[in-house]
């Protein structure tokens, strides 16, 4: 295990409300229509990493600009 401190990771279901979670750059109402290209599965937002986390593919997938990259190549891998 390691010393880092855990992340609060922002779970979104469809139609929930969003708008008390929104970061300066993306807007995790976006997670309303992305899923993890992978897996198909749902995605958590990482609002410290600016990270979409698939717990199931345990991928992690970068935002950059505000812009999330849901490319499985340009993916960080979980531990």
């Amino acid at each position: 295990m390691t010393d880092e401190p855990s992340r609060a990771l922002i779970p979104v279901q469809r139609g929930e409300d969003t708008a008390a979670t929104s970061g300066p750059e993306f807007d995790p109402r976006m997670l309303e229509a992305l899923v993890c290209p992978q897996t198909h599965g749902i995605l958590s937002y990482d609002a410290e990493r600016q990270e979409l986390v698939s717990k199931a593919a345990h991928l992690a997938y970068p935002i950059r600009g505000g812009i999330p990259i849901m490319l499985v190549d340009e993916a960080r891998e979980l531990d």
